[in-house]
Protein backbone atom coordinates (compact mmCIF):
# COMPACT_ATOMS: atom_id res chain seq x y z
CA UNK A 1 0.00 0.00 0.00
CA UNK A 2 1.46 3.28 -0.77
CA UNK A 3 0.83 5.91 1.85
CA UNK A 4 0.86 9.42 0.97
CA UNK A 5 1.17 12.25 3.98
CA UNK A 6 0.53 15.86 3.73
CA UNK A 7 0.89 18.26 6.97
CA UNK A 8 -1.35 21.30 6.75
CA UNK A 9 0.67 24.06 9.49
CA UNK A 10 2.44 21.71 10.90
CA UNK A 11 6.02 19.88 11.09
CA UNK A 12 5.56 16.42 11.03
CA UNK A 13 8.82 14.52 12.97
CA UNK A 14 10.03 11.26 10.87
CA UNK A 15 9.37 9.54 14.09
CA UNK A 16 5.30 10.17 13.67
CA UNK A 17 5.98 9.19 9.88
CA UNK A 18 7.52 5.90 10.65
CA UNK A 19 4.40 5.39 13.07
CA UNK A 20 2.27 6.09 10.75
CA UNK A 21 3.44 3.51 8.00
CA UNK A 22 3.99 0.85 10.57
CA UNK A 23 0.21 1.33 11.53
CA UNK A 24 -1.25 0.92 8.40
CA UNK A 25 0.84 -1.96 7.19
CA UNK A 26 -2.02 -3.57 9.46
CA UNK A 27 -4.39 -2.87 6.33
CA UNK A 28 -1.94 -4.77 3.86
CA UNK A 29 -3.82 -8.28 4.62
CA UNK A 30 -7.32 -6.49 3.44
CA UNK A 31 -5.56 -5.14 0.44
CA UNK A 32 -3.65 -4.92 -2.89
CA UNK A 33 -0.45 -2.96 -3.43
CA UNK A 34 -2.26 -1.01 -5.40
CA UNK A 35 -4.08 0.52 -2.89
CA UNK A 36 -3.16 3.89 -1.26
CA UNK A 37 -3.76 5.25 1.67
CA UNK A 38 -3.79 9.13 2.29
CA UNK A 39 -2.83 10.64 5.42
CA UNK A 40 -3.96 14.87 6.65
CA UNK A 41 -2.37 15.82 9.81
CA UNK A 42 -3.47 19.57 11.04
CA UNK A 43 -4.14 21.07 14.06
CA UNK A 44 -7.65 22.39 15.16
CA UNK A 45 -8.62 24.76 18.17
CA UNK A 46 -5.25 23.37 20.21
CA UNK A 47 -6.10 20.35 18.74
CA UNK A 48 -4.74 17.68 16.86
CA UNK A 49 -6.39 16.10 13.69
CA UNK A 50 -6.14 13.23 11.64
CA UNK A 51 -7.85 12.31 8.21
CA UNK A 52 -7.34 8.93 7.13
CA UNK A 53 -8.46 8.14 3.46
CA UNK A 54 -7.91 4.49 1.82
CA UNK A 55 -8.62 3.99 -1.86
CA UNK A 56 -8.54 0.46 -3.14
CA UNK A 57 -10.70 -0.05 -6.68
CA UNK A 58 -12.59 2.22 -6.62
CA UNK A 59 -13.69 2.03 -2.77
CA UNK A 60 -12.99 4.34 -0.33
CA UNK A 61 -12.30 4.18 3.61
CA UNK A 62 -12.33 7.54 5.43
CA UNK A 63 -12.24 8.66 9.10
CA UNK A 64 -11.44 11.83 10.50
CA UNK A 65 -10.25 11.45 14.20
CA UNK A 66 -9.69 14.38 16.44
CA UNK A 67 -7.35 14.42 19.85
CA UNK A 68 -4.37 15.02 22.16
CA UNK A 69 -1.92 13.76 19.95
CA UNK A 70 -1.90 12.53 16.40
CA UNK A 71 -0.74 9.02 18.15
CA UNK A 72 -3.91 8.91 19.43
CA UNK A 73 -5.85 10.44 16.40
CA UNK A 74 -4.06 7.22 14.55
CA UNK A 75 -4.88 4.89 16.88
CA UNK A 76 -8.77 5.61 16.90
CA UNK A 77 -8.68 6.43 12.73
CA UNK A 78 -7.47 3.05 12.26
CA UNK A 79 -10.01 1.69 14.39
CA UNK A 80 -12.83 3.12 12.67
CA UNK A 81 -11.39 2.50 9.43
CA UNK A 82 -11.20 -1.52 10.58
CA UNK A 83 -14.62 -1.23 11.65
CA UNK A 84 -15.52 -0.07 8.36
CA UNK A 85 -14.04 -2.40 6.15
CA UNK A 86 -15.92 -5.27 8.74
CA UNK A 87 -19.11 -3.05 8.29
CA UNK A 88 -18.81 -3.26 4.51
CA UNK A 89 -17.89 -6.93 4.16
CA UNK A 90 -21.49 -7.78 6.07
CA UNK A 91 -23.61 -5.29 4.56
CA UNK A 92 -22.03 -6.79 0.55
CA UNK A 93 -22.94 -10.21 1.76
CA UNK A 94 -26.48 -9.43 2.81
CA UNK A 95 -27.34 -6.64 -0.06
CA UNK A 96 -26.19 -9.49 -2.71
CA UNK A 97 -28.28 -12.27 -0.92
CA UNK A 98 -31.87 -9.99 -0.45
CA UNK A 99 -31.17 -7.20 -3.51
CA UNK A 100 -32.65 -4.66 -1.07
CA UNK A 101 -32.16 -1.62 -2.91
CA UNK A 102 -35.86 -0.16 -4.76
CA UNK A 103 -34.62 1.68 -7.73
CA UNK A 104 -38.43 3.21 -7.52
CA UNK A 105 -38.01 5.21 -4.49
CA UNK A 106 -37.32 9.12 -6.08
CA UNK A 107 -38.08 12.12 -3.55
CA UNK A 108 -39.01 15.46 -4.76
CA UNK A 109 -37.83 17.24 -1.65
CA UNK A 110 -35.35 20.63 -2.44
CA UNK A 111 -33.90 22.99 0.23
CA UNK A 112 -34.58 26.58 -1.76
CA UNK A 113 -32.93 28.48 0.69
CA UNK A 114 -30.50 30.97 -0.64
CA UNK A 115 -27.10 30.89 -0.21
CA UNK A 116 -25.02 34.23 1.41
CA UNK A 117 -22.01 35.48 0.22
CA UNK A 118 -20.34 34.33 3.58
CA UNK A 119 -21.40 31.03 3.05
CA UNK A 120 -19.70 30.83 -0.62
CA UNK A 121 -16.44 32.01 0.81
CA UNK A 122 -16.06 28.57 3.12
CA UNK A 123 -16.56 26.00 -0.31
CA UNK A 124 -14.82 22.87 0.99
CA UNK A 125 -13.80 20.93 -2.64
CA UNK A 126 -12.88 17.82 -3.58
CA UNK A 127 -12.37 16.08 -6.70
CA UNK A 128 -12.28 12.68 -7.32
CA UNK A 129 -12.68 9.40 -10.09
CA UNK A 130 -16.19 8.43 -10.92
CA UNK A 131 -15.99 4.94 -11.15
CA UNK A 132 -19.16 2.51 -12.59
CA UNK A 133 -20.91 0.99 -9.92
CA UNK A 134 -24.58 -0.22 -9.33
CA UNK A 135 -27.02 1.55 -7.32
CA UNK A 136 -26.28 -1.17 -4.90
CA UNK A 137 -22.58 -0.63 -4.84
CA UNK A 138 -23.01 3.34 -4.54
CA UNK A 139 -25.27 2.97 -1.55
CA UNK A 140 -22.35 0.82 0.22
CA UNK A 141 -19.94 3.67 -0.57
CA UNK A 142 -22.22 6.16 0.82
CA UNK A 143 -22.45 4.31 4.04
CA UNK A 144 -18.69 3.65 4.07
CA UNK A 145 -17.75 7.51 3.99
CA UNK A 146 -20.56 8.64 6.21
CA UNK A 147 -22.33 11.10 3.52
CA UNK A 148 -25.86 11.36 2.94
CA UNK A 149 -25.59 11.35 -0.90
CA UNK A 150 -22.96 9.75 -3.25
CA UNK A 151 -22.96 10.66 -6.72
CA UNK A 152 -21.30 7.71 -9.18
CA UNK A 153 -21.78 6.64 -13.19
CA UNK A 154 -24.48 4.06 -13.10
CA UNK A 155 -22.56 0.48 -14.85
CA UNK A 156 -25.91 -0.29 -16.62
CA UNK A 157 -26.95 3.06 -18.29
CA UNK A 158 -23.02 4.90 -18.11
CA UNK A 159 -24.87 8.15 -17.07
CA UNK A 160 -23.88 10.00 -13.75
CA UNK A 161 -26.80 9.27 -11.13
CA UNK A 162 -27.08 9.82 -7.26
CA UNK A 163 -27.97 7.99 -4.24
CA UNK A 164 -29.02 9.72 -1.46
CA UNK A 165 -30.56 8.94 2.28
CA UNK A 166 -34.09 9.98 2.43
CA UNK A 167 -35.37 11.67 6.31
CA UNK A 168 -37.66 8.05 6.61
CA UNK A 169 -34.47 5.99 6.61
CA UNK A 170 -34.78 4.55 2.92
CA UNK A 171 -32.79 5.44 0.19
CA UNK A 172 -33.16 7.40 -3.01
CA UNK A 173 -32.10 7.51 -6.49
CA UNK A 174 -31.92 10.65 -8.62
CA UNK A 175 -31.56 9.63 -12.27
CA UNK A 176 -31.08 12.99 -14.47
CA UNK A 177 -32.99 13.17 -17.71
CA UNK A 178 -32.28 15.56 -20.57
Amino acid sequence: MRVNITARQVTVPDKLKETISKKLTRFDKFFDDAAEASVTLRKRRNREVLELTITNSGTIFRAEEEAESFQTALDSACDTILGQIRKNKTKLQKRLRSGRFDAGIVSEHWDDTDDTDEDKADIRVKEFEIKPMTPEEAILQMDLLRHQFYVFENAESGRTNVVYRRNDGGFGLIIPTK
